[in-house]
């Protein structure tokens, strides 16, 4: 969910799980028009949503709440683009699986 105000600042809360067998990172979120949300890492430097040079890290069969207290943090600056749908387009870029496009709901 893409949580916005009115000029389009905000944040990101989701949830990513990774299933595979190996360590990934997801190192940028991507929204319409170019720009990039800035990603901060969570509390515990060696846990799931700890950040590293890499991104924010997610352990094989790991999961990470991003905007959970503690979590990591994606924080949004001046978006546009939310369709009519109330959805935002996000791409996700990891190091391991590389682009994930979804859409987040808006609430403002």
């Amino acid at each position: 969910m893409a949580h916005l105000d009115a000029a389009g600042d905000g944040s990101l809360t989701m949830t990513v799980r990774n299933s595979g067998s190996v360590t990934d990172h997801l190192d940028m979120v991507g929204v319409p028009g170019g720009a990039r949300g800035t990603l901060g890492g969570g509390r515990d430097p060696k846990a799931d949503g700890a950040m590293d040079p890499a991104g924010i890290l997610i352990q094989s069969d790991g999961a990470t709440t991003f905007g959970a207290k503690g979590g990591p943090t994606v924080t949004l600056h001046h978006v546009k683009d939310v369709t009519g749908r109330r959805t935002l387009p996000l791409i996700l870029q990891f190091g391991v699986t590389g682009l994930v496009r979804f859409e987040a709901r808006v609430e403002r």
